[in-house]
């Protein structure tokens, strides 16, 4: 059964006709050809589809498209406004890519985790999972950040990446 769904995709708005089988990671590649988000395990245990939907972190693979109509969905591709977002120029001058499939994801994660932060989420290692300002040291960003795998290895430099754009 096919179904009419409006989305709000990097700032644009979209009217697409899905099955109501189809993830948002296959509309948006399949269908919008936004290949900024990837397809890697289709289970929700990569997290390089990562994306923010109305401003939290989602896996694409795992959320069906028609369930979230006139949602505001942003892609990696998003987060650039005429000029790369923080993250994406540290990502570069840390080196914290090797083949860059998760890079995307890994991108998208980050920013949903540093505005989790910014409001005092907690997370399993929080030294005050009361306190409302959180800090980002790196064992608390790689517990906020371990629902995304990089088969390259290339955590070392993703980190301080992260890091840096933390501590601004």
């Amino acid at each position: 059964m096919d179904l009419e769904i409006d989305l709000r995709v990097d700032g644009t708005e979209h009217r697409l006709t899905v099955d109501t089988r189809t993830t948002l990671l296959d509309a948006l590649r399949e269908q919008l050809g936004n290949t900024s988000p990837k397809k890697g395990c289709d289970h929700g245990q990569c997290g390089a589809c990562t994306l923010l939907l109305d401003g939290r972190r989602i896996l694409g693979c795992l959320a069906l498209a028609v369930a979230h109509q006139g949602a505001d969905i942003v892609t990696a591709a998003g987060l650039t406004d005429g000029e790369l977002h923080p993250l994406q120029r540290s990502f570069i001058a840390h080196d914290a890519f090797q083949c860059g499939y998760c890079t995307p994801g890994q991108i998208v994660s980050a920013a949903g985790m540093l505005q989790e932060a910014g409001q005092g989420w907690p997370s399993a290692v929080s030294k005050d999972p009361g306190a409302t300002d959180v800090v980002l040291d790196d064992e608390e960003i790689a517990e906020r950040m371990s629902g995304n795998l990089c088969r390259c290895a290339a955590y070392a430099n993703i980190v301080p990446a992260i890091a840096e754009v933390a501590h601004r």
